[in-house]
Order: C-alpha cells, then structure tokens, then sequence
C-alpha cells in the first residue's frame, strides 16, 4: 500500500526520466500517506488514444467523480 497506476497516451521514457518520475511520486505518496518508501508501487499502463473515452474516461472519471482529487479540464489543452 499505496499502488498508483498512471494511464496515458504511449510515451517513450528513458531510464532517467522513469527514475525522476518514481522518485517524485514515490516521495509525494510517503508524505501524503505517511508509508514507507519500500510500501509503494507504480505502474505506467499506456491507453490508445481511441480507447480514452470508454476505458478511462467514463470508466475511472466520469463513473467515480468522489474519488478525484484532481479533475481534468481537456478544453484547456
């Protein structure tokens, strides 16, 4: 405990920038949560961009609002 899992569009990361991503997640999940470093996991798991609607949109934003502690405004991109 925690898990986080990032869904995105595919991306390309290099090592360094897995590793700072990790360590930047890693050290706001410990500080929010007050875990152990050694407790946290994270996952990267890449969404087509035609599947975004049905499989994360709807599925994770629109059916769970409650749950969001940050709500995405896609008509500022």
């Amino acid at each position: 405990m925690p898990h986080v899992i990032i869904k995105h569009f595919a991306a390309t990361l290099t090592a360094e920038q897995h590793a700072t991503l990790s360590e930047a997640i890693t050290q706001s999940v410990t500080q929010a949560f007050g875990c152990s470093p050694h407790a946290v996991s994270i996952a990267l798991r890449p969404v087509a961009p035609d599947d975004w609607h049905s499989s994360v949109f709807v599925q994770d934003i629109q059916t769970h609002p409650q749950e969001l502690i940050k709500s995405p405004d896609y008509s500022a991109a």
